[in-house]
């Protein structure tokens, strides 16, 4: 898995099995490699750089994802079954029929000799979907004793059963804007969100962000990094706020109110959060703060670090079995997808 906030490739050996119809998992090791600068300004940059350079770096980042699998399952003594890449995405507009995810199959098959599944999201386009959220069905599948599971990742989602369906939508920005402004103190990241606690409250900016035609969208929607620069900086430069302290304090407030509009705010409902923004201590308080009556729960470590690869990973085994893992409730799509190209190469 590679998020939009550049933190590095996650890598996680899964395991699944059903007992009494339910499924169950374990993580027995995983690890995340952090991005070079290099490949930082790559991914970072690539939507701005020409067809061919965008066909290169597509190449290179898959042969990339392969060489560390590769490293990951030897150093560990590992034997898997294949490998589900999410890759990288670059491009998301569903409301223009495309996204793009980098780090190609073939690539990544060829550097460590498994078979692979990837592409997850274009299916569920082509159908008309948003091809996002995909982790929603592993939250029905592996998270169902939580009324709600928010993920916290560049991009906060949100996952819960309506009625009888699973339904899913991007919330905001998260840590793609806070580590943006973290960027601008000299860190890679607001560690336990000290520096937005620092800063001071904007309540003009708190206000126009919220007014953003996003927010007032009713689901199925997405995000990606094309609205985040397109929208949301300009809104947040707008204000003229010197001090990136009181911008980052401001979009925690932004992003903690925007759940509590999602969230029913009563005794006995639980929230499972995830992602790294589950590490920030000022935002999961702005959490409890905003929706005083649910109960917020950040789990071990390995499930808050590797959900997302974790789920991706079963995505894969559902596709590899031919069953549904895209679900049309979530995605808006005109039917449940079962989502993913193969690429085989066995030794």
């Amino acid at each position: 898995m590679s998020g939009t906030s550049l933190d590095g490739l996650d890598i996680a050996y899964c395991h699944f099995r059903i007992v009494d119809n339910q499924w169950q998992f374990d993580i027995p090791c995983a690890t995340t490699v952090p991005y070079s600068e290099e490949w930082k300004t790559n991914l970072s940059t690539l939507s701005q750089a020409s067809a061919e350079q965008y066909a290169k770096i597509d190449t290179l980042l898959g042969h990339y994802i392969g060489q560390e699998v590769a490293k990951f399952v030897a150093n560990n003594h590992l034997q898997v079954d294949f490998v589900a890449s999410h890759g990288h995405t670059i491009f998301h507009q569903p409301q223009c029929q495309f996204t793009s995810q980098i780090g190609h199959g073939a690539a990544i098959a060829a550097e460590c000799a498994c078979p692979v599944v990837c592409d997850f999201r274009t299916l569920d386009v082509a159908l008309g979907g948003q091809g996002a959220p995909l982790v929603p069905i592993g939250d029905a599948i592996l998270f169902a004793d939580y009324t709600y599971c928010l993920n916290i990742g560049g991009i906060a989602n949100v996952s819960y059963k309506y009625g009888e369906k699973r339904i899913a939508f991007d919330i905001s920005p998260a840590n793609m804007a806070f580590n943006f402004f973290a960027n601008q103190l000299g860190k890679e990241y607001d560690k336990d969100g000290l520096s937005a606690k620092a800063g001071k409250f904007n309540q003009n900016l708190f206000d126009s962000l919220n007014r953003l035609d996003y927010y007032h969208q009713a689901y199925p929607k997405s995000l990606g990094r094309e609205w985040f620069e397109q929208v949301f900086l300009p809104a947040v430069y707008n204000e003229k706020i010197v001090k990136p302290e009181d911008i980052l304090s401001t979009l925690c407030h932004h992003a903690a109110f925007q759940l509590s509009q999602v969230i029913e705010n009563k005794s006995g409902n639980s929230v499972l959060l995830t992602g790294g923004g589950a590490k920030n201590s000022f935002l999961v308080d702005l959490f409890q703060q905003y929706a005083p009556k649910v109960k917020f729960v950040v789990p071990e470590e390995s499930i808050i670090d590797y959900k997302e690869a974790l789920i991706f990973a079963l995505l894969g085994v559902l596709r590899w079995n031919g069953q549904y893992n895209c679900l049309s409730s979530v995605t808006g799509a005109a039917k449940n997808a079962v989502g993913g190209a193969i690429y085989y190469n066995v030794n």
